[in-house]
Formats: structure tokens, C-alpha cells, sequence
């Protein structure tokens, strides 16, 4: 029997998260590279830039979720971005990915935020299924736009 818990990531959890990180990459198509997933996790944590948390299924690391702070000047309140979101496959089916969104939301909600923000390929159906199931809405007002520097 598997016992999933979710808790907020610490800079001690670097190396169960590198490989995370590098696996969520190669689903979108990258090359692996865990030295680049390191210094780019390594760089967050140094900076404070992200909140990330971590999913164990026992003592093994099955998933992360990172949260970016942002802003909302309409509002003038808190939001978050929800950049990533990842469950390795031994991981799946197991309610990781609904602990990790729930895990987030409830962060959010104690710091006064008023939304979280995220997307996902059109492509992954089993992640939409998963937003949609735990009661996040697709937005049907705004288009995203991206410019490349």
C-alpha cells in the first residue's frame, strides 16, 4: 500500500527533485540534462524565486509542483503561477497530482491569494482531465501570447 505525502520542498530535497525536473523536461521534448536542472533549482532556491513542493510516495520522490509569485495590479492582490507540475510514472494514478494541486492551493490560500494561474500543452489530455476534476476553469476570455528574446 502507498502513502502519498505532499509537504513544502527544502534546499535538502535537491537531489530527490533533480530527476523530477529532468524527467518533466524530456516529457515536453528537451534533451535530458540533471546538471542544468540542478543549477536551475539550485538558482531558485538561492534566490527565493519559487515555491516548490515535493511528493513522496513513501521514502521515493514521485512528483513536484513549483509555484512563481506574480501580482495582479487589476486586482491588486497576490496571484501565483503554477509553472510545473510533474508526476514520474511509478508516481501516477496514485492521487499525487491532486495532492501536489491541492498542496498548492492551500498555500495560496493562507497568503491571501486571490488566483492561480497555469497551462498546459493542448496535447495533454490526462493533465486537463486532472485541472478540470479538481475544479480549475480553461479560460475562454484571454489569449496567450508569448515573444521570444
Amino acid at each position: 500500500m502507498s502513502t502519498i505525502t505532499v509537504r513544502q520542498a527544502l534546499l535538502s530535497d535537491l537531489d530527490a527533485l533533480v530527476p523530477l525536473v529532468d524527467g518533466y523536461r524530456q516529457f515536453y521534448g528537451r534533451e535530458g540534462d540533471a546538471s542544468a536542472a540542478r543549477e536551475f533549482l539550485l538558482a531558485r532556491f538561492d534566490h527565493s524565486e519559487s515555491i516548490i513542493f515535493i511528493a513522496f510516495d513513501g521514502e521515493r520522490a514521485v512528483g513536484f509542483t513549483q509555484l512563481y509569485p506574480s501580482f495582479s495590479t487589476v486586482s491588486l492582490a497576490r496571484t501565483f503561477i503554477l509553472n510545473d507540475l510533474f508526476v514520474d510514472q511509478p508516481g501516477r494514478r496514485k492521487g499525487v497530482g491532486g495532492k501536489l494541486l491541492s498542496a498548492a492551493i492551500n498555500y495560496a490560500k493562507d497568503l491571501g491569494a486571490i488566483r492561480l494561474t497555469l497551462s498546459t500543452a493542448t496535447t495533454n489530455e490526462a493533465a486537463q482531465a486532472l485541472y478540470q476534476a479538481a475544479g480549475w476553469v480553461r479560460d475562454d476570455k484571454f489569449f496567450v501570447y508569448h515573444f521570444a528574446v
